[in-house]
Formats: C-alpha cells, structure tokens, sequence
C-alpha cells in the first residue's frame, strides 16, 4: 500500500504511521519524541474550525498538531 500524509485523513480514519516526509527534517525529532514512531496506530478525532490543527488520539492520549508537522507524516490508512 502507498503511504499518503496524515492531513489526507478525515475525521473518524485510522491509520497507521509509516515513516516521515524527507522535507520534514526539522520536526521529525520532536514528532517522534511526541510518540509518532513508525508502526503506532492512531485514529483522527478532530480539526479545528479552520482546518489546523489536527488532533489525534495514540497510545490512549490525544496529540494536536499543525498542519505543517501533520503534512510531513506519512501513514497507511487502515
């Protein structure tokens, strides 16, 4: 299956984490200190208004994130 990025998602998908955009060099540290490391399922469970952030539930607690770090997550949908 082809990794797609998180912000491709809707409200109520699952997903699985698969790796990070080589563009995201900059939050790749910080996201995977955050517990997004390849292989963790999460599923969506908002976004604002406006569309950004985004939040997300893994790990059994829920995580927001911008739309700039959720672009750099590459997942499988499940």
């Amino acid at each position: 299956m082809m990794a797609i990025s998180l912000k491709n998602l809707a409200v109520g998908d699952l997903g699985k984490i698969v790796g990070f955009d080589k563009s995201g060099k900059a939050y790749r540290k910080r996201l995977l200190a955050m517990g997004l490391t390849p292989g963790t399922e999460f599923s969506i469970t908002r976004y604002a208004p406006m569309g950004d952030p985004v939040e997300i539930k893994l790990r059994g607690f829920s995580l927001t994130l911008r739309k700039a770090e959720a672009a750099i997550v590459l997942i499988e949908k499940l």
